[in-house]
């Protein structure tokens, strides 16, 4: 793959075993070969994080981390790929904020900003900056990325997150 092809980052979480892959990292581990396999080349993986579900429900807590990838394919492309990922694994979007075995959620693609896209396309994430189990794993990565809307990096959104947000560190 081309070294100038944008930075993408794309969150990658769970909070229900896979009956093929069982534990979301032995999900994780499955998705990555089968977006590696599509032509997404991953880059870099930040270590595995334990939250709570957001809103607070009865849900099991995810396991969550982030991926820095590089891809050839449009944005678009690149959601569809990533949901036709999370559909091998039993993944239907419906109700908002369900329990799911896999959850690939593309928080930037380079500089992009996208609203309204194709596939419901929203980049930057809309949600990205309110999330620590997001903003943890990511200052792994590229704590220096800048939202191309707020201006912000992602150390700098980290500093501003609302208090309250648990999350513990598992390792890889």
């Amino acid at each position: 793959m081309s070294p100038d092809l944008p930075q993408i980052f794309v969150a990658i979480g769970a909070n229900l075993a896979s009956p093929r892959f069982g534990t979301p990292p032995g999900s994780f581990a499955a998705a990555l070969r089968l977006l590696g396999a599509d032509g997404v080349e991953i880059v870099r993986v930040s270590r595995w994080y334990r939250s709570p579900p957001l809103p607070p429900s009865a849900q099991p807590h995810y396991i969550n981390g982030v991926i820095a990838v590089r891809s050839g394919h449009a944005p678009e492309d690149l959601l569809s790929r990533l949901h036709r990922v999370e559909g091998a694994f039993g993944r239907v979007r419906g109700e908002r904020n369900a329990a799911r075995s896999l959850d690939l959620d593309l928080l930037a693609y380079g500089d992009a900003v996208i609203a309204g896209g194709a596939g419901g396309l929203e980049v930057p994430h809309p949600r990205l900056s309110e999330r620590a189990f997001v903003l943890l794993p990511w200052a792994e990565l590229s704590p220096a990325w800048r939202h191309p809307l707020s201006g912000l990096t992602v150390a700098e959104m980290i500093a501003r997150l609302p208090p309250g947000q648990e999350i513990e560190v598992l390792g890889r």
